[in-house]
C-alpha cells in the first residue's frame, strides 16, 4: 500500500527517516508529534477522510489514529507492518506549504519523526531539504491537541515502575536504630498488633513482618482516620496503612516512633474472636492455625532466618562457580534404597469424592497391580533425593547443587522426622571425600555466619526466649575447626562412655541421634566432627567401596544439638563395582542403566553431600520440634493447610 499525499498538497518537502534492522516492532512506534506538521488548507475534508481511509493494517494504526486528532498530519509509509520489525523500511514524513485564507506559514518545514525505541536500537534520520530554507517546526492547534490527548493516552498505558517498598525495618536499621531517619516522611502498611487508647492520643503496635519488634505509631483524635480507632475498627490484627513522620520516641524500648498524620483501615478484624491475643502461645497450638502463626514473633523470626539460610547457600554456591540444577520431584528410582516412597498413580481416581472400587484397578494374570496400564506406564514416585539426577549434570558442568522438595513415607511422629522436607545436594566433579568435608565445612560455615550477621535481632530473641547460650553455640561452630573421627574411633569413644544408652552400642550399627550427640557435646566438647569411613552395610549403594571391602568413603558432619546435619560421600565410579554394590543391596542394575552409563563414557571421581533443611534451621534457631522449622509440616495423619 502507498499512499501519495501530493494530490491534496501543492508544494511538498521530504524527510527521510531511516530505521535500522533492530528497530522496535510496527506496533511500538510512538508518534510524540506529528509526523510532519503544515498548513493543508489546500487540501479538502473528502481528501483528508480519504487518506486516513487508506491508512489501514497493523503497522499503520497508529498514523490512522493520529490522523483522526490531527488534520496536518500526511505520511508515506513504505509497508512493514506484516514482519515484527521495520526491518530496512523507509518512513517519509511529507510537510507541506500553504498559505491559508487567515494567511497561514508561508514556506515548507521539514518533517519531525519522534520515534520511541523500547529497545537499544538507535534511528538514524537523513534529512534531505528541496529549498534553501532553514529546517523548524510548525505545528497547528489542532495537532497541538491532537499530542496532548495522545501523550494521555500513552501515560495511562504505561506500567508504573517496581521499587522496593519502605519496610519497618528499613528505617530502624542500622546502629542508631532509626535515629538518622528522624525527620523523614513515611507511609508504612502492616498489621496491628495491639491498641492501646487514652484520652488524648492511642499507641498502635504495627508490625509488617520485615522485623520482630515492629514499631510504635502514636496517633492523634485530629488526624485524618483516627474514627477508625474511636470506632474499634483498627484493632488486634487489622491491616492498616500510616502515614506519618518519624520522631525520636519518648518511652522505653525503642528509639523512635511514627507521628501518624493518616491511617487508613485497609482490613477489620475481629479483636474479640482473633486467635493471637498478646499472650504466650505453645509452640504445639499454633501448630493448629498455621495460616495465622506467621504472625507470631517465634515462627516469624524462625521465617526470616529459614529465608536467610536459603539465600546464604545460593551465594555460596553459586559464588564458588557451582550450577543450580532442578532435579525432578516424580521419579522411577529409589536413591536411598530405603523402600520408604510416596506412590504416585493414576490409577486411583483424582477426585477425592470419586472412588475405585478395587476390582476396577487393572491387574496382571498373576493378580498384581498393572503399572503398564499407569501414566507413566511403571511405578513412580515422589522422590527421596535430587542426588542421582546431580550427578549427570556434574559429570557434564563440574559442580551443580540441587535445592527442593524431597519426601519420605515412614510412619514416624518424632521431633525429628517430616513426611516433606527440603534438601540440598551438592556434586562435585573430579572430588574425593577430602574435597567432600572441605565444600561442606565451608558451606555450614558460611551461612551461619550470613544468617546471623541478617538477623541480628532475631538471633536475640532466640537466644533469650528460645535457647539461652544458642549465639555463643552458632559462633563456636563457625569459628572451630571440624574434627575427623573414623568410624572405627567412634564406636571406641562411645563403648568407652559412661553414660547408659538406649541403643547398645556395636561396630556395624549405625549411629543414633544420642550418639552423634554424645560425641559432639560430651566427647568434643560442643564441638563440630566429621565421623568418616562408615560400614558398608548401612550405606547406600552409590558410595565408593574402600579398599577394606568392608567401609566406604562416606562422611556425616554431626554438630551440637541435632547430631546429623550433613551426610555425603564419594560416589562410586568404578563401573563393576558399582553393578555389584547394587545387586548385593536388591536392585536391577537395568533399572538404573543411565546411571551406569555415566560409569561408562567418561566417568571421573565425583563426590558430593546432602542437607536437610529443616534440620539446618531447627539447629540454627533453636526451636525443639522440627515440624516449626518449615512453613507447613507434612508429618503422618496431618496434611492441612
Amino acid at each position: 500500500m502507498n499512499w501519495t499525499a501530493g494530490r491534496c498538497v501543492p508544494a511538498l518537502r521530504v524527510a527521510a527517516v531511516r530505521l535500522h534492522q533492530s528497530m522496535v516492532p510496527a506496533k511500538a512506534i510512538r508518534l510524540g508529534c506529528p509526523v510532519a506538521t503544515a498548513s493543508i488548507a489546500g487540501c479538502t475534508r473528502n481528501q483528508i477522510g480519504g487518506s486516513r481511509r487508506s491508512l489501514h493494517g497493523s503497522g499503520h494504526r497508529v498514523l490512522r489514529r493520529h490522523l483522526e486528532h490531527s488534520s496536518t498530519v500526511l505520511a508515506h509509509v513504505t509497508p512493514a507492518d506484516r514482519r515484527p520489525a521495520f526491518r530496512g523500511s523507509n518512513v517519509r514524513c511529507l510537510a507541506s506549504s500553504s498559505a491559508g485564507d487567515g494567511g497561514a506559514t508561508a514556506g515548507a518545514e521539514s518533517a519531525v519523526a519522534d520515534v520511541a525505541a523500547a529497545s537499544s536500537a538507535e534511528a538514524v534520520a537523513d534529512v534531505e531539504q528541496t529549498s534553501g530554507q532553514k529546517a523548524g517546526s510548525v505545528a497547528s492547534g489542532s495537532g497541538n491537541g491532537g499530542n496532548a490527548e495522545a501523550g494521555r493516552r500513552r501515560e495511562r498505558r504505561m506500567v508504573k515502575e517496581f521499587k522496593k517498598r519502605l519496610r519497618i525495618a528499613d528505617i530502624k536499621s542500622g546502629p542508631d536504630e532509626g535515629l538518622g531517619q528522624v525527620g523523614r516522611h513515611v507511609e508504612l502498611r502492616g498489621w496491628v498488633r495491639t491498641v492501646r487508647s487514652q484520652k488524648a492520643f492511642s499507641f498502635i503496635e504495627l508490625n509488617d513482618g520485615s522485623s520482630l519488634s515492629g514499631i510504635q505509631v502514636v496517633a492523634t483524635p485530629e488526624i485524618e482516620g483516627y474514627q477508625e480507632v474511636e470506632g474499634g475498627g483498627i484493632t488486634t490484627g487489622a491491616a492498616v496503612s500510616v502515614e506519618g513522620e518519624v520522631v525520636e520516641s519518648q518511652g522505653k524500648g525503642q528509639k523512635i516512633e511514627i507521628k501518624a498524620q493518616k491511617l487508613t483501615l485497609v482490613g477489620g478484624s475481629d479483636g474479640s474472636t482473633y486467635p493471637l491475643q498478646k499472650k504466650r502461645h505453645s509452640l504445639e497450638y499454633l501448630r493448629t492455625i498455621a495460616h495465622l502463626r506467621p504472625r507470631t514473633n517465634t515462627i516469624g523470626a524462625v521465617s526470616r532466618v529459614r529465608s536467610a539460610l536459603a539465600q546464604a547457600s545460593h551465594r555460596f554456591f553459586q559464588s564458588h562457580g557451582f550450577v543450580w540444577v532442578a532435579s525432578p520431584i516424580v521419579t522411577a528410582s529409589d536413591c536411598e534404597g530405603a523402600g520408604d516412597q510416596f506412590r504416585v498413580t493414576t490409577l486411583l481416581p483424582g477426585s477425592p469424592d470419586a472412588s475405585t472400587p478395587v476390582k476396577a484397578i487393572p491387574t496382571t494374570k498373576d493378580g498384581s497391580v498393572d503399572w503398564s496400564q499407569d501414566f507413566f506406564k511403571r511405578p513412580a514416585y515422589l522422590t527421596v533425593s535430587g542426588q542421582l539426577n546431580a550427578e549427570i549434570y556434574a559429570c557434564a558442568l563440574h559442580d551443580v547443587y540441587t535445592f527442593g522438595p524431597t519426601f519420605r513415607a515412614e510412619n514416624s511422629n518424632t521431633s525429628r522426622h517430616l513426611a516433606e522436607f527440603w534438601m540440598i545436594e551438592p556434586e562435585l566433579a573430579f572430588a574425593d571425600l577430602a574435597d567432600d568435608m572441605a565444600c561442606a565445612t565451608a558451606y555450614l560455615k558460611y551461612i551461619l555466619r550470613e544468617a546471623m550477621g541478617e538477623c541480628e535481632e532475631d538471633f536475640r530473641f532466640f537466644d533469650k526466649f528460645v535457647e539461652p547460650g544458642i549465639i555463643q553455640r552458632l559462633t563456636s561452630v563457625v569459628e572451630s575447626e571440624f574434627e575427623h573421627v573414623p568410624y572405627t574411633d567412634a564406636i571406641s569413644i562411645l563403648k568407652k562412655a559412661k553414660t547408659k544408652f538406649d541403643y547398645p552400642v556395636e561396630w556395624g550399627i549405625d549411629l543414633q541421634s544420642e550418639h552423634e550427640r554424645y560425641l559432639t557435646e560430651k566427647a568434643f566438647k560442643n564441638r563440630p566432627i566429621i565421623v568418616t569411613d562408615y560400614p558398608k552395610d548401612i550405606k547406600a549403594f552409590y558410595m565408593r567401596l574402600n579398599d577394606d571391602g568392608k567401609t566406604v568413603a562416606a562422611m556425616d558432619v554431626l554438630v551440637p544439638r541435632v547430631g546429623e546435619l550433613i551426610g555425603g560421600s564419594q560416589r562410586e565410579e568404578r563401573l563393576e563395582v558399582l553393578e555389584g554394590r547394587m545387586r548385593d543391596v536388591g536392585l536391577d542394575p537395568q533399572a538404573y542403566w543411565w546411571y551406569l552409563d555415566l560409569r561408562r563414557y567418561g566417568s571421573v571421581p565425583h563426590a558430593g553431600f546432602g542437607l536437610g533443611f529443616e534440620r539446618l534451621v531447627q539447629f540454627a534457631t533453636g526451636v525443639e520440634n522440627i515440624r516449626d522449622a518449615i512453613p507447613f509440616p507434612r508429618v503422618p495423619g496431618s496434611a492441612d493447610f
